[in-house]
């Protein structure tokens, strides 16, 4: 779903599989693995999203991958 973020495009997420996926206005798509719903839900709520995105999962070092 697209998102109003400067540096974030769309997120994805399956709740059952714990997989978010984030694709960045550069373009890049990237794939996070084991993301917690509450994690999830607390990024979509952000004030900034790219800001929380960065002070969460950067520090967090969730397993991710470049897909596209």
């Amino acid at each position: 779903m697209p998102v109003e973020s400067r540096s974030l495009r769309a997120l994805g997420y399956d709740p059952e599989r714990q997989v978010l996926e984030v694709e960045f206005r550069s373009g890049a798509l990237y794939r996070y693995e084991q993301v917690p719903p509450t994690v999830v839900q607390a990024l979509l709520q952000a004030d900034s999203l790219g800001r929380h995105f960065n002070q969460v999962f950067k520090p967090q070092h969730y397993a991710y991958r470049r897909l596209a």
